[in-house]
């Protein structure tokens, strides 16, 4: 049978929770013990509507309390010295700081980090700055705590991680004269530490997102995939290998052939990747196909889904994945908020929760036809 799975989910809310209680702790109305309580209860409700949705692997590492590639920043100790701790620890201060700025700031500068789009969506993630003698350290347990949260309330996890070759991609040089991509060999053992800490905490498999494997990249930073999975292979836990936002197109081969246990395409946005992935996938690996689309609000075509399902499921059996798109980080959680819309508009609505009963029900229905309904 398929196996239904989650990319990541929206962190905001429901009813915009994360956001009241950032503002409320901004404020000074909420400490951080309220705060910290609100993404836990969040995170429980969010964990739990996937699993009752028909979810078999839930993504852990989604949820940030700004955005996921400044808890990378942090869990990577790259924090700008302007915003560094005396003592060295990283606090939600710290992360909040890097994102707003800081008017009472010991130093001369305390400006915020740059912002700048999420690839082609309308997120944002906060810029990482990277200095020529950078040094990588982990120093934020988030991923880590969230993990033992869900395993504790009997969850089936799959942590997610930035890859190592789109952090620094995403990122900028404080010197002009300086290649980040010299920054990888001092980068990867930390992939190394973060999997043998999952390991030892019972996951089995961690998505690991290279989205800028759609992009048209330099022959350096291909050489630079090559070399770097080939090291990520030794280190512990099964690992996805997460693209999205587009197709592969000349980085088809590269991404097919890299030494990992299971690769994710978006079909939403480049179904015509289809038929040579599933031709040049080495036999050992897990394919995820994208067939719901993360980043619009409207129900998916199951039939047209389906089709390409059950000839992907003739080929690979239970190696066969099912997901969105992308994260529905993108997406709102359910139309059951929205009181203004008639009937008829809403039943064409799919919001998070929606999405997910989609792609519940069309791995289910490649096995049991009979569970598609109309």
């Amino acid at each position: 049978m398929a196996l239904a799975h989650s990319l990541g989910f929206p962190r905001i809310g429901r009813d915009r929770e994360l956001k009241k209680a950032q503002e409320a702790f901004w404020k000074g109305e909420l400490n951080e013990a309220g705060l910290r309580d609100v993404g836990r209860e969040l995170r429980k409700v969010h964990w739990d509507l996937q699993k009752n949705a028909g979810i078999d692997l839930l993504p852990v590492g989604d949820f940030a309390w700004y955005d996921q590639v400044l808890s990378h920043s942090l869990m990577f100790g790259v924090i700008p010295e302007r915003f560094r701790p005396h003592d060295g620890k990283a606090t939600l201060q710290t992360l909040f700081s890097m994102a707003r700025g800081v008017s009472n700031a010991c130093c001369s500068d305390g400006q915020a980090q740059e912002m700048t789009k999420w690839f082609d969506t309308n997120y944002h993630y906060l810029v990482p700055e990277f200095s020529a003698d950078q040094h990588f350290q982990l120093g934020w347990e988030q991923l880590f705590e969230e993990t033992e949260e869900a395993r504790a309330l009997g969850h089936n996890v799959k942590p997610v991680i930035l890859g190592p070759l789109t952090y620094l991609w995403l990122g900028k040089t404080k010197d002009a004269d300086f290649d980040k991509l010299d920054l990888l060999d001092r980068l990867l053992p930390l992939y190394g530490q973060i999997f043998a800490r999952l390991a030892a905490l019972g996951v089995e498999w961690v998505q690991i997102d290279e989205p800028i494997l759609v992009l048209d990249l330099p022959q350096d930073w291909k050489n630079a995939f090559e070399r770097a999975y080939n090291q990520i292979q030794r280190d512990p836990l099964k690992k996805l290998l997460a693209t999205y936002f587009g197709g592969l197109e000349e980085n088809l081969g590269l991404a097919a052939n890299l030494p990992v246990d299971g690769l994710h395409i978006d079909l939403v946005r480049a179904p015509d990747q289809y038929p040579t992935i599933l031709d040049r996938l080495p036999a050992y690996k897990v394919l995820s196909l994208g067939v719901v689309n993360g980043r619009n609000v409207w129900r998916c075509d199951l039939q047209n889904a389906l089709a390409t399902l059950r000839h992907a499921h003739e080929r690979l059996g239970d190696r066969l994945w099912v997901a969105p798109s992308c994260s529905l980080l993108h997406s709102p959680v359910d139309p059951g908020r929205e009181d203004q819309l008639d009937a008829e508009m809403k039943s064409w609505l799919a919001f998070a929760r929606q999405k997910y009963e989609e792609v519940a029900v069309l791995a289910q229905t490649v096995s049991e036809p009979q569970a598609l309904r109309a």
